[in-house]
Order: C-alpha cells, then sequence, then structure tokens
C-alpha cells in the first residue's frame, strides 16, 4: 500500500472533525433527522458501549462509526449509530453489518437505535439501505438512511455557499477521489479550499480544524507540499492573517504520531507482540529519540534488546 493510499483511507480525520462538528454534521446530511433533535442539550459520544458490540473481525476495511445520545425536542432520548464508510469501494455485506449492529445495540442495551451511514466510494449504483432476513413465517425488513458524497458534485455551487463545515469536508473529499495521480491539480484544489475558509470569513477555529482535514486527505509528493506550503504562508503574510503559521506543529505532531505507529509495527514484527507497558514507553519517547529506536531495531534480535534499550533512553 502506498503512503497516499495510507494517509488517504485513514480514518482518523474522519472521526475527528465529526466529533468537533456532530450538530453541523447532522444538520449537514440528515435535516430530517437534525431537526428533531433538542441542539440545547448536550450529546454524548457512547465510546465505551460501541466498543461493546462492535466487531473485532480484521476485515482490512477502515470506518468512521460513532454511537452517539441525543435528546429529542419531545424529551426523549434517541441513540444514533452514525457510520462512515470511508474506503473508496463497494461491499456486499455493508447493509448485513448495518442490521447487525441495531439488532446489537437493542440486545446489549435493550434501547431502540437509529442507524445512518455516509458513503464514501465511488461506486455510483452502491445504495444499500435495506436488509431483509426471511425465513417460512418470520421475516424482519431492516432500513436505514444513507446519504452519497458522489450526489454532491452536482451540487458544488451549492456547497461553496453553504456556511456549514461538512461543505468543506465533502468537497475535500470529492477532490481528493478526482485528484488520484493528478498531483498539481490536487495542490491547486487544495490552496483553493483553504483559501476559500478565510475569503468566507471562517471563525479562525474553524479554519485550523477543517485545515488539519483538508491537509490529512489531500496529501502531495514533498516538492509540491514545500510549494503548497510557501504559497499558503504568503497568502496568509497578505491577508495579515496567520491562522495556519500552527500548521509546521500541526505537521510535526502528526508526523511524530505517525513515527510512533510505524515504530510500533516494526518493532512487533521484529521482536514479536509487545505489552502494553512498552507500547506507552515507545509514546512517550521524544522525536530524536523515535529516529534512533528506528535504527536500532536493524540489530535487535529479541524482545530484551528491544527492553534494554528503552530502560536506556526513556525519555525524560
Amino acid at each position: 500500500m502506498t503512503e497516499e493510499k495510507k494517509r488517504a483511507d485513514n480514518d482518523s480525520p474522519w472521526k475527528e472533525v465529526l466529533e468537533t462538528y456532530f450538530p453541523q454534521a447532522m444538520q449537514f446530511f440528515f435535516p430530517e433527522i437534525a431537526a428533531l433533535i433538542d441542539w440545547n442539550h448536550p450529546h454524548l459520544f457512547l465510546d465505551k458501549e460501541f466498543q461493546a458490540i462492535s466487531y473485532n473481525a480484521a476485515t482490512g476495511r477502515l470506518y468512521a462509526d460513532k454511537l452517539v445520545s441525543v435528546r429529542l425536542i419531545k424529551g426523549n432520548v434517541l441513540w444514533l449509530l452514525i457510520h462512515i464508510e470511508i474506503q473508496a469501494e463497494s461491499e456486499d455485506i455493508f447493509a448485513k453489518r448495518m442490521f447487525l449492529y441495531n439488532i446489537r445495540i437493542f440486545e446489549y442495551y435493550d434501547k431502540p437505535c437509529t442507524s445512518i451511514a455516509v458513503l464514501c466510494d465511488s461506486n455510483h449504483d452502491w445504495r444499500p439501505n435495506n436488509y431483509t432476513l426471511e425465513s417460512p413465517g418470520t421475516k424482519h425488513n431492516f432500513e436505514f438512511s444513507t446519504v452519497k458524497l458522489l450526489d454532491y458534485k452536482n451540487k458544488w455551487a451549492e456547497l461553496e455557499q453553504s456556511e456549514n463545515p461538512f461543505a468543506t469536508v465533502v468537497m475535500a473529499h470529492l477532490k481528493t477521489q478526482e485528484t488520484i495521480k493528478k498531483a498539481q491539480e490536487r495542490k491547486n484544489w487544495k490552496f483553493s479550499l483553504i483559501r476559500r475558509l478565510y475569503q468566507v470569513n471562517c471563525p479562525e477555529r474553524d479554519i485550523r480544524n477543517l485545515y488539519r482535514f483538508i491537509d490529512w486527505v489531500m496529501l502531495l509528493p514533498s516538492e509540491l507540499e514545500r510549494e503548497f506550503w510557501q504559497e499558503l504562508k504568503q497568502f496568509e503574510q497578505e491577508r495579515k492573517m496567520s491562522y495556519i503559521t500552527t500548521g509546521e506543529r500541526i505537521g510535526y505532531e502528526r508526523g511524530r504520531e505517525e513515527g510512533k505507529r510505524l515504530i510500533l509495527r516494526q518493532q512487533q514484527k521484529r521482536v514479536g507482540e509487545l505489552s502494553q507497558e512498552t507500547r506507552v514507553t515507545v509514546q512517550s519517547l521524544s522525536a530524536n529519540q523515535l529516529g534512533e529506536l528506528g535504527e536500532a531495531l536493524l540489530d535487535f534480535t529479541g524482545i530484551d534488546d528491544l527492553v534494554h534499550w528503552l530502560e536506556a533512553n526513556r525519555a525524560e
């Protein structure tokens, strides 16, 4: 898998932007459901509850799933299971999986759940919205709501006029899909989408948050990334708005986290399964120490070598 594929398919930016702008996501994608929710009452992400019903099988696919508790205007509590299908391909068992998650929530917690999905794939014809399970004398017919990001291609002017943060999220996703193997065109769109945030007078916080999403999904080759960054800094200087000067820090922190994950994978392949304590120790290393550990791994023959190295180079 190429580095572009790994980053473009990563579910982290979707989960982050969904948590940051959950009310706006519902209002953008599912306005009829959003209209029933009392947004003056805080919503709650039920991560622990979702872990209890989620599948552990490794499918190779990436999703941004969130179970959220909201209060309706009528006063009762509603659980929402929001599924974002990150990978750009259809899946035959998708509807069945949505059905089983819904049933599991009812089985574990005796609560009905509204299941909704955002489909990010590139297949125009793949639009799952129901699952039927039938045997003689018995029939289950499960229906759920979906939105298809490809449908917004024909609504580009509306996206540009929208003040909802998820309009930018959708535009970034669509242009990422359209510019595969078109690096220069992607760079131009990346700059255009970020410039638009300033032009429509987005609050500084929203510019920073949406920049993180755009920067993560719209990966560029290193040379074009440098050109993009220089153009962005010049643009900010001209507008006297240095909102993304922290982009260098964001990139550094993101690179450091990616480095940690890579080192952990390398360690596991080299010396076997790592204990939670060892993982925590690696997470505490500085960027320089991570680089040194990456080189030292080449000489490791077992877990003892790793343990001794960490004891000698433990972060302060």
